[in-house]
């Protein structure tokens, strides 16, 4: 699945915001969350819009880091698309199989955030 860069973001920051700072997590979250400009930042929280670039721009690398050590987006993602295959399969092999699908449901709950 490929998605877009600041869908992406977004992912990492789900899951690995409580890694950053309580100042990279403002930034991020003014920029990726409630989509404020560079501009509005800068005026926010006074500081030139280049810091606010900069600090996005080194949180955003950070995410990456985690992600590349950690791997929680791609496993989620893993386990999503398999949880979809395997819920198509039974419904299609094992529709009257209540046990099988409660188990299948159960798998695909694990990611709901």
């Amino acid at each position: 699945m490929d998605i877009d860069e600041t869908t992406r973001v977004n992912l990492l920051y789900n899951f690995y915001q409580s890694l950053l700072t309580k100042k990279q997590s403002r930034y991020m979250d003014l920029y990726y969350v409630e989509d404020f400009s560079l501009s509005e930042i800068a005026e926010q929280l006074e500081v030139s819009r280049q810091a606010v670039l900069d600090n996005l721009h080194r949180s955003v690398n950070l995410l990456e880091s985690f992600e590349k050590e950690l791997g929680l987006v791609e496993k989620t993602q893993e386990i999503d698309d398999i949880s979809e295959q395997l819920d198509q399969l039974v419904q299609k092999k094992y529709p009257r199989d209540k046990e099988l699908l409660k188990l299948v449901k159960r798998i695909s709950k694990i990611n709901e955030m």
